[in-house]
């Protein structure tokens, strides 16, 4: 089992010697802070490219891990610039690696130099990362500045405003969260109580009429009911026009029956009737003339009668006699 715990002498004293370290004379670094003193610090580094030796002249590939020197040499405005220093692991040959805050690289100083690698993105269609032209001219200073007032009053009239505002609204809502909990916990339950009892009235309905459970009822507004009330009235006048269309045509098709023929066959009909029994011809002819005799009735009632040349009493009378309906 591992031991979590330290040993302190007797002539420990925290007040005097503060921690084991001070007390031991060591650093809590061990020995990666034996130079620390000439602000070297040693650390862990991996090459972030393949190198040839400078001394040697071996290839080192990407990866291998040295144990540096590390150091701050500059800085590129607030950010530091380190040195790495390694020795060669097949020679006796040092170099050293810098970063570039400027590009985002890191660079070979001395002791080795970096194999080509680098993809150009302009070469293959695309854009450079970093645009480190030297040939690039001077920076206009009126269009810097021009820029920076431009951002400037941008962030006074837009973002500031907005920044305020969404910091007032935060406000709002975290004043008092309780209160606000409960005001929307009470509209929750209002709602949902009418919608329970809007539920029940709807299977209510349902079961009223035997209406099926999938159908969605509407809801009784003003809006739906003046909808219902015009699709009522469309469909009311709809059906007038078809009963007065079947109504004219019915009376052009009787006007133009001859009105001889219509009071021959109405004669045939009642004499048919009225002697059913005591005649002896053909039932599918008596029937006929029954159907014929309803039918012409029927369109006389509708007036289609009206309209055409009356009967001739007389050629009744002599044709088949009038007979009085009991």
């Amino acid at each position: 089992m591992q031991g979590f715990n330290k040993y302190y002498p007797p002539d420990f004293d925290p007040q005097k010697h503060g921690s084991l370290n001070a007390y031991q004379g060591k650093h809590a670094l061990g020995d990666r802070a034996r130079k620390l003193d000439k602000g070297i610090l040693i650390v862990r580094f991996e090459l972030p490219f393949n190198i040839w030796c400078g001394t040697c002249n071996n290839h080192i590939g990407m990866g291998v891990r040295y144990n540096a020197e590390k150091k701050k040499i500059g800085n590129y405005y607030s950010t530091p610039i380190y040195s790495f220093r390694c020795k060669c692991h097949l020679c006796d040959g040092w170099f050293e690696i810098q970063t570039d805050p400027k590009n985002t690289r890191y660079v070979v100083v001395s002791g080795a130099r970096q194999k080509d690698e680098e993809w150009d993105p302009a070469e293959n269609g695309g854009f450079a990362v970093h645009e480190t032209d030297p040939n690039q001219g001077p920076v206009d200073p009126l269009a810097a500045l021009e820029k920076s007032t431009d951002a400037q009053n941008h962030m006074n009239n837009v973002q500031i405003p907005r920044i305020e505002a969404l910091q007032n609204l935060s406000d709002h809502y975290s004043s008092d969260p309780y209160a606000h909990s409960l005001r929307v916990r009470k509209r929750f339950r209002e709602k949902k109580k009418l919608d329970k009892a809007r539920e029940e009235a709807d299977e209510h309905i349902k079961s009223a009429y035997g209406l099926p459970e999938t159908l969605a009822l509407t809801t009784e507004d003003e809006e739906s009911k003046a909808k219902a009330k015009e699709q009522w009235e469309q469909a009311r006048q709809a059906m007038e026009e078809r009963e007065s269309a079947k109504r004219r045509r019915i009376g052009a098709e009787i006007a133009v029956l001859p009105s001889a023929s219509s009071s021959r066959l109405s004669a045939r009909a009642t004499h048919s009737r009225a002697g059913g029994s005591s005649s002896s011809g053909d039932p599918v002819s008596a029937l006929r003339a029954k159907i014929l005799g309803n039918t012409a009735r029927q369109a006389g009632s509708l007036g289609g009668l009206g309209r055409s040349k009356p009967p001739d009493a007389k050629s009744s009378n002599l044709k088949g006699g009038l007979v009085k309906r009991v």
